[in-house]
């Protein structure tokens, strides 16, 4: 049984990233929670004035996310009808990234997904504002799924990495178990100005390759400077329908999401975009 959880802030983006989930995942049993946390639109109401208010206000709120969550619900099963997929809704009161790693601790979630943008969708960023919150802070694998994308089976699946870090096992199980059952073919790229591998980068690649040695793959190395560039032609010039990259200490999807400004990101993602995140949970 898989554990998915997906936030959502009842945009158009938040349904198209939950109608992605229920297709990539249609042949398999799931527990999906749509998680909505709403503390945020309390504490920014223009009507906060006093505890009374306050109160009065979360009351309202947290009405309003039931109701909007019940519609989610409905929608979904007239979407998908998938006696294979169960549901739950929470609706609660907190922060996105507190309320989303106390159900990946709590469930043993396996992923969270959800769009990457929300409410704003603003064209010039890579990330919204939450996503970006997610990526950084929440410790399990993140699928983000760009406004309008379709559901397509994922045959060309690129993984930049440079070797540097050891891979969990338990991600690369994920990685290899969704990869297997729709026989795609994974890309591994290497982008660097240094011609060898050391020892060290050497045996972490061997071990990825072995991991996923049932699926289908090409190794690659490019020998460039810009990381962001040589990813961005790559994902075109290959016909690539789906990325994956590795978040850690010191990677260089870390050095993306702590630029000063999201704004920054060279990254032109137009494809789903699977984070997994190579940290202890």
């Amino acid at each position: 049984m898989r554990k998915i959880v997906i936030p959502t802030d009842f945009s158009e983006n938040a349904m198209n990233a939950l109608q992605y989930a229920v297709a990539l995942f249609k042949y398999e049993r799931c527990d999906f929670f749509i998680l909505h946390a709403y503390a945020d639109e309390v504490y920014d109401h223009n009507r906060l004035v006093s505890p009374d208010v306050f109160e009065e206000v979360k009351e309202s709120v947290g009405q309003n996310s039931d109701k909007e969550l019940a519609k989610v619900l409905t929608r979904l099963h007239q979407i998908s009808p998938n006696p294979k997929h169960n549901y739950q809704t929470m609706s609660v009161f907190g922060t996105l990234i507190d309320e989303v790693n106390s159900i990946v601790e709590h469930e043993n979630i396996d992923i969270l997904i959800m769009g990457t943008r929300g409410k704003t969708n603003d064209r010039n960023l890579t990330f919204g504002s939450n996503t970006l919150q997610v990526l950084k802070y929440v410790k399990c694998p993140v699928l983000g799924i760009p406004d309008s994308c379709i559901y397509t089976q994922p045959k060309n699946v690129l993984l930049p990495t440079d070797y540097q870090l050891p891979f969990k096992r338990r991600e690369l199980k994920l990685l290899n178990t969704f990869t297997k059952s729709f026989r795609s073919k994974i890309h591994f790229l290497y982008v660097s100005n240094f011609d060898k591998l050391s020892l060290r980068q050497e045996e972490n690649k061997a071990f990825l390759l072995a991991s996923l040695s049932e699926i289908e793959h090409d190794a690659y190395r490019i020998l460039a400077k810009d990381i962001t560039t040589a990813i961005n032609q790559f994902v075109k010039e290959n016909r690539i329908d789906f990325l994956v990259m590795i978040n850690s200490r010191r990677s260089y999807l870390e050095s993306l999401l702590y630029q000063s400004t999201i704004d920054k990101i060279g990254l032109h993602i137009k494809i789903p975009f699977l984070v997994l995140q190579n940290i202890e949970r």
